[in-house]
């Protein structure tokens, strides 16, 4: 299951479908790498609760665009959560000059990947992760997320 929730109204004030698109993203995603379940809870806020998880679980006072927190394994199979902060999403999305929905599946499709255990901490995992990014959201109708500059993904 993929439970959506939307802690800050200002993601649907700004994209209205955001819930559809979440869930297609990480659908998307999870497909994408072959994966049988679909446990994940996707977190939909603000950017100060972000910058609490991020100083908290990371270590870095500041908020991110996106974090995953994978889980330990378990019986259920979730996979982990993730976190999106809105303002730092609509401000990336528009400094890109790109639509926030884009913006918001191409971040939820990334921390689904990493919740599976993918990284871009060297220049071959985050190729790799790139071309699965690619492939999802060109599934999704989303243009290449990689064509402009992107910016911190936790």
């Amino acid at each position: 299951m993929i439970d959506i929730e939307i802690e800050d109204e200002a993601w649907v004030a700004a994209a209205p479908q955001a819930q559809d698109l979440v869930q297609a993203a990480a659908a998307a995603a999870l497909r994408q790498a072959e994966f049988d379940g679909d446990a994940v809870t996707i977190l939909l806020t603000d950017d100060e609760s972000v910058r609490d998880l991020n100083a908290r679980f990371r270590g870095k006072d500041y908020a991110t665009n996106v974090l995953s927190f994978p889980a330990p394994e378990n019986p259920e199979g979730h996979l982990g959560d993730i976190a999106l902060a809105f303002g730092v999403c609509a401000r990336e999305a528009s400094e890109q000059g790109k639509p926030l929905a884009h913006h918001l599946q191409h971040l939820v499709a990334h921390g689904v990947l990493h919740l599976l255990g993918y990284d871009h901490e060297t220049d071959a995992e985050a190729e790799h992760m790139e071309g699965l990014e690619r492939v999802i959201l060109a599934g999704l109708g989303v243009p290449d997320p990689y064509a402009a500059e992107q910016g911190d993904h936790g």
